[in-house]
């Protein structure tokens, strides 16, 4: 047993629950690669710790995690920059839909941004850019369902968008990002993205949550994003966001 695991093994339930859980998720994963046929360790898990503490994520982090998402800029700024001291290896996506005024602080802090979807957002991260000289790897997300409540470039202006954002960005463009409608069959929706990934040349596609990302994974993601079925509930009194 390593120094990481025995940490693990002499803490507190809470813990133990999170590392349980990881532990569960990560099987499932592997299980669902390899029966869609996908190379072992072709999905990378985002562990989305949005609304939890600091603990939660010192817990991940001691059951071996290193990627995280989390929604608002706030509060990743108030977790991570005191985390990254002791795992240099960390990385932190920004899963949320962003406001151009947090650009700045995004780019400061992200190794990835999953929610680039408009103009005005791509010109804020270019001005970002230039004051921060850093550039996070970036997705643009796509409403692939078009409902109005959600963020993401709509499907029928996904294509022009991804070509002047691979123009403005190049290699930092990454891929794609979507949150399928919580009312479908998400399966449909990971097809369009991976064929919209794959047309443009991009090879990340950020696809599936607690509730469905083995299907995501049999259809091609290679990052998803799981919180509740590693951090539980979000806590009692928020919001869904």
């Amino acid at each position: 047993m390593n120094q990481s695991q025995s940490d693990v093994a002499n803490a507190d339930p809470g813990i133990q629950r999170i590392a349980v859980a990881l532990d569960e998720v990560r099987k499932k994963i592997a299980k669902a690669e390899r029966q869609s046929g996908r190379d072992a360790a072709a999905v990378t898990l985002v562990a989305v710790s949005k609304f939890h503490p600091l603990s939660a994520v010192e817990a991940a982090l001691a059951a071996g995690q290193r990627v995280f998402g989390e929604n608002r800029v706030q509060e990743a700024a108030s977790k991570f920059p005191v985390l990254r001291q002791r795992y240099p290896d960390l990385r932190l996506h920004l899963i949320g839909g962003l406001q151009t005024n947090k650009a700045r602080d995004a780019v400061r802090i992200a190794d990835m941004i999953e929610s680039l979807d408009r103009p005005s957002l791509s010109d804020a991260l270019v001005r970002a850019a230039d004051q921060e000289g850093r550039l996070p790897e970036l997705l643009i997300e796509v409403n692939t369902g078009d409902e109005p409540q959600k963020f993401g470039v709509a499907r029928e202006e996904a294509d022009a968008f991804i070509r002047d954002s691979i123009t403005r960005f190049g290699p930092k463009l990454r891929g794609l990002m979507c949150i399928p409608p919580a009312d479908q069959d998400p399966r449909p929706h990971f097809r369009f993205l991976k064929a919209l990934a794959d047309q443009h040349g991009l090879p990340v596609r950020s696809m599936g949550m607690s509730a469905d990302f083995p299907e995501a994974i049999a259809e091609g993601a290679t990052l998803v994003r799981v919180g509740s079925a590693i951090f539980g509930a979000r806590p009692a009194g928020l919001a869904a966001h």
